[in-house]
């Protein structure tokens, strides 16, 4: 039995919770002892991992920023009970605590987990930018450093991480939840007030400069002209002040009721079965974006621009445009409706069989198993 146990800061919402999740709970029981341990409590994913048998969630009820010797202490304690053979750390934070605990870890081995590519670091916050140099400078220090993408694993070895810890294994997608399904597609359509004839192309991202939703606005804008019946939804939600900011440039684009602001949703496999097209209009960062493939798995076709492994999930069954071009986008729009109202079928077929068959759930597990596994 392999005690394994991974550290995150919160189960919020989020593609690397979401994979956290998926990868729990995919786990062997009969081969891994698991225990996943977060900083701080609640999150939407939290549920999710409570009500797993045989899998232990710890929160380690960290009040507020600054608090660390409780945190610490209770996060010491936790692992001398636990006693894992493998530390899993997710993202920057928890990364760099893992081998803060290292001392007092002997016979643990210790795996990270890096999710993203090239970040824009001047739009974030001096503690963010002081994790990721922290993180960059302890990265000699893990036996295992997972990317979740092609392009982040080279991005993170240019920055210094060494190049043979490092092994790429991407998302999984769980292509039982996320499929094709024409009578919710039809639900929330009505709930939104979308007509039959009308297309509605979507972005499924947080409200983050990186995600770029101005550009999205902006190729949104230039569909005015078009004469064809289109709206626009923005699903995810961000800080107050950054929100009202975007719908105040998409108010100063005349857009109006054109875009919709439809925040956090529980029930994405209904959301991408709605849009006729999906845009990954991010413009830096991205490692593996989920949400291309999870609409995908859903039947609905992808713009995406070429940032990450945006490009390479999509193969030929998307359109790849160069971020932050909004003439690009709209073109790419146009283009895509075009050929899925030509043979819409074919498309979706063909979207969701590149997932099946690239990266489905069980290969994430297997892979991430098999890496596990070669540690102990």
């Amino acid at each position: 039995m392999i005690r394994v146990c991974f550290l995150i800061r919160q189960l919020n919402d989020g593609g690397a919770q979401r994979q956290l999740v998926e990868l729990v709970k995919g786990l062997d029981r009969a081969r891994y002892e698991t225990s996943v341990m977060t900083f701080y409590p609640g999150g939407r994913f939290a549920a999710e991992i409570a009500h797993l048998d045989g899998v232990q969630l710890i929160c380690l009820d960290r009040r507020r920023r600054w608090d660390l010797v409780g945190f610490t202490s209770r996060l010491i304690s936790s692992l001398r009970r636990l006693r894992p053979d493998i530390l899993h750390g997710y993202l920057p934070p928890a990364n760099c605590l893992v081998v803060m605990l290292k001392p007092l870890l002997a016979r643990t081995r210790l795996v990270w987990g890096v999710r993203g590519s090239d970040m824009e670091l001047h739009h974030y916050d001096w503690p963010t930018r002081q994790v990721v140099a922290a993180e960059r400078r302890l990265a000699r220090y893990p036996d295992l450093i997972i990317a979740n993408s092609s392009i982040g694993a080279g991005h993170h070895e240019a920055r210094g991480f060494p190049r043979e810890k490092l092994a790429v294994i991407p998302n999984g997608i769980d292509t039982a939840r996320f499929r094709p399904d024409t009578a919710a597609r039809r639900h929330l359509r009505s709930q939104w007030g979308i007509g039959d004839s009308e297309f509605l192309i979507g972005v499924v991202a947080r409200l983050d400069p990186m995600k770029d939703h101005e550009t999205f606005l902006k190729a949104a804008a230039r569909w005015r002209h078009h004469g064809r019946h289109v709206r626009f939804v923005c699903v995810g939600d961000g800080p107050a002040p950054y929100r009202q900011r975007l719908q105040t440039l998409a108010d100063t684009l005349g857009l109006g009721n054109q875009v919709m602001w439809a925040g956090t949703r529980d029930d994405m496999p209904a959301v991408y079965n709605a849009f006729d097209v999906l845009t990954l209009i991010s413009a830096f960062g991205e490692g593996f974006p989920n949400a291309v493939a999870e609409a995908m798995a859903c039947g609905t076709p992808c713009v995406v621009t070429d940032i990450g492994d945006a490009a390479g999930v999509v193969g030929d069954t998307g359109i790849v445009v160069a971020p932050r071009d909004p003439e690009a986008v709209a073109a790419a729009w146009e283009a895509m409706l075009a050929r899925a109202g030509s043979d819409a079928e074919v498309v979706k077929q063909r979207a969701r069989q590149r997932i099946e068959q690239e990266f489905a759930l069980d290969l994430l597990i297997a892979r991430t198993s098999k890496a596990l596994e070669s540690l102990v």
